[in-house]
C-alpha cells in the first residue's frame, strides 16, 4: 500500500524527560504517588454488578443479551480491565501478590483469563514504548497490512481487537516470559469461574459475559481508548489524553500522558497530576470524545493502524528478563531525578515514575 507508513524516529521516547521535568517545576506531585487499596472495593462491587446482570438477562432473546452486553457489561469489563492495569503497576496493593489476586478477581467476568498475560507485556510497553519486539501495544507489519486502512478492514480489526492484543501480540515479544505460575492459576481460575456460569446460570449468561469482554476493547466507542493513547493524530506527539466523562466510568484511564508520566500514581490521583501542572498537560493535544474518535479512525483513511511512532530496538542493552517484577521496578532507571524523589518519598509509597 503506498504511503501506508508507520512514523519512524530515531529518539528515545519521551516521558523520563518529561516526569523530571514535571518533578523539578512541581515536586510535590510526587507526594501523590501511593497505594489506593479501595480500588478492591470498587472492584468487588463491580464484578458483582456482573454477574447479577448475567443473571438476570441469562434466560433472554439473544438480542437483548447481546444489548445488555453492549451497552452495561461493556463498561463494566472496562473498568475491571483498568482495576486489572492498575495491579499490574502494583498500585493497589503494596505487595505484588496481593496486587496479582486482586487483578485476577477483576478478570472473573471477562471470559479471557487475561490479568496477568497483559501484566507482563503492558510492563514492557512503558519501557520500550514503540519498539516492535517489547511493545505489544504496537500494531506489527503483518497485522497491518491484513487489516489495511479501509472501513470494513479497520472496523474488522477493532472487532477483533481482543485476538490482536492477547494473542497475536505477545507472542512476538521476545524478553519476557509471559507464562508462569501466576499465569496458569489466572487460567485455571476463569475455566472454573466459566464453567460455574455455564453450570449454574446458563449458556445465556455465559453469551451476555462473553459479549460484555468482546465490546470493552473492540467494536465500541470504549475500543476508541486503544486509539486514543498512542495513535499519532498530531505531528511529534505520540501519547494522547482523553478528557471526557467516561472516565468517570473507566477509573480515570484516559488521563494517559500523566500515566506515563508517573506510573505510581493511581487512578484516583490522576486528574491532580494535570491540574498541579497544567502548563505541561494543557499545552499537549488531547481528546474530549471516545465516540467521535471512533467514527474518525473508521472513515479516516489517514488515521489507521501504522499512525503510530516506532523507533529502533534497543537489545543491544536489554537483559533477558525473567520477572516481570524486574521490570516494574527498573521502568525508569536512566532518570537520576526520579531516583532521588524515591529516595525523598520512601517507605511504603513508591516512586511517582514508577
Amino acid at each position: 500500500m503506498s504511503g501506508y507508513q508507520y512514523i519512524e524516529v530515531n529518539y528515545a521516547e519521551p516521558h523520563v524527560g518529561r516526569t523530571q521535568a514535571i518533578l523539578k517545576a512541581h515536586p510535590e506531585i510526587g507526594k501523590l504517588a501511593g497505594y489506593t487499596p479501595i480500588t478492591a472495593l470498587y472492584t468487588f462491587f463491580v464484578v458483582a454488578l456482573q454477574f447479577a446482570v448475567a443473571a438476570t438477562v441469562a434466560e433472554s432473546p439473544w438480542w437483548v443479551i447481546a444489548l445488555a452486553g453492549y451497552l452495561v457489561g461493556a463498561y463494566a469489563d472496562h473498568a475491571l480491565f483498568v482495576i486489572i492495569h492498575d495491579c499490574a503497576h502494583n498500585l493497589a496493593f503494596r505487595k505484588s501478590a496481593s496486587n496479582k489476586l486482586l487483578s485476577i478477581f477483576a478478570n472473573l467476568p471477562n471470559i479471557f483469563p487475561c490479568a496477568i498475560l497483559f501484566r507482563g507485556y503492558h510492563l514492557l510497553h512503558h519501557k520500550y514504548q514503540g519498539e516492535f519486539d517489547y511493545d505489544a501495544d504496537l500494531p506489527g507489519p503483518i497485522e497491518s497490512r491484513i487489516f489495511g486502512k479501509s472501513v470494513i478492514g479497520k472496523a474488522l480489526w477493532l472487532m477483533f481487537f481482543f485476538v490482536m492484543e492477547g494473542v497475536v501480540r505477545p507472542s512476538r515479544l521476545k524478553s519476557v516470559k509471559l507464562y508462569d505460575g501466576w499465569a496458569f492459576l489466572n487460567i485455571a481460575v476463569q475455566v472454573v469461574a466459566m464453567t460455574g456460569v455455564v453450570l449454574w446460570l446458563g449458556w445465556g449468561a455465559f453469551g451476555y459475559l462473553a459479549a460484555s469482554s468482546i465490546f470493552c476493547i473492540g467494536l465500541h466507542p470504549l475500543g476508541a481508548r486503544w486509539i486514543q493513547e498512542h495513535f499519532v493524530v498530531k505531528a511529534g506527539q505520540e501519547t494522547y489524553s482523553y478528557y471526557g466523562p467516561l472516565n468517570k466510568l473507566s477509573f480515570n484511564v484516559g488521563f494517559h500522558n500523566e500515566h506515563h508520566d508517573f506510573m505510581g500514581i493511581s487512578w484516583m490521583h490522576l486528574p491532580k497530576v494535570r491540574a498541579a501542572a497544567p502548563e505541561f498537560y494543557d499545552t499537549l493535544y488531547f481528546h474530549r470524545s471516545w465516540t467521535k474518535l471512533f467514527f474518525q479512525f473508521l472513515f479516516d483513511p489517514n488515521l489507521n493502524l501504522r499512525s503510530r511512532v516506532i523507533r529502533p530496538s534497543h537489545k543491544d542493552r536489554v537483559k533477558t528478563t525473567r520477572n516481570t517484577e524486574n521490570i516494574v521496578h527498573t521502568a525508569t532507571d536512566d532518570s537520576r531525578y526520579v531516583a532521588k524523589i524515591q529516595a525523598q518519598d520512601s517507605g511504603n509509597r513508591p516512586s511517582a515514575s514508577l
